[in-house]
């Protein structure tokens, strides 16, 4: 009896041990898995203008700002608006850009790049503040 009891008994516990080592194998491919990286850089620019600023100068800032994407070849997509937000947390930023590259070396690239530092000669002038962040897009 008592042999007929571990022979059943052990298929049992060969069949347990050999699901706890698939579950586990399963457990830690899961767990291995990265999110794929995003292939989308984000740079996020705010802008509150002065009270002196005048309309005109606001419009040549965009303009010239909107024109850098052809200027300098690492901006992959140019997009902005104006605040329309109801909730009041604007801070007094009126202006929004959203510049998207592929890489942080563009990204840095864009940065130090000569049209950029022009830009940044034109828009002083007028500029109180700037909010920017950039991260990579996630789903």
């Amino acid at each position: 009896m008592f042999g007929a009891q571990q022979s059943i008994t052990h298929p049992m516990k060969i069949l347990s041990l050999l699901l706890a080592l698939l579950a586990g194998l399963a457990f830690a491919a899961v767990a291995a898995e990265k999110p794929a990286r995003s292939t989308r850089l984000l740079h996020v620019v705010s802008f509150k203008f002065k009270a002196a600023a005048k309309p005109e100068q606001i419009e040549q800032v965009v303009a010239a700002f909107r024109n850098l994407k052809r200027k300098i070849p690492g901006i992959k997509k140019f997009e902005w608006g104006t605040n329309i937000s109801p909730e009041k947390h604007d801070k007094g930023f009126t202006h929004g850009f959203i510049l998207t590259f592929k890489s942080e070396k563009e990204r840095d690239d864009y940065l130090v790049h000569p049209e950029h530092k022009a830009f940044g000669q034109l828009l002083g002038p007028i500029l109180e503040e700037v909010f920017v962040i950039d991260y990579w897009a996630q789903e």
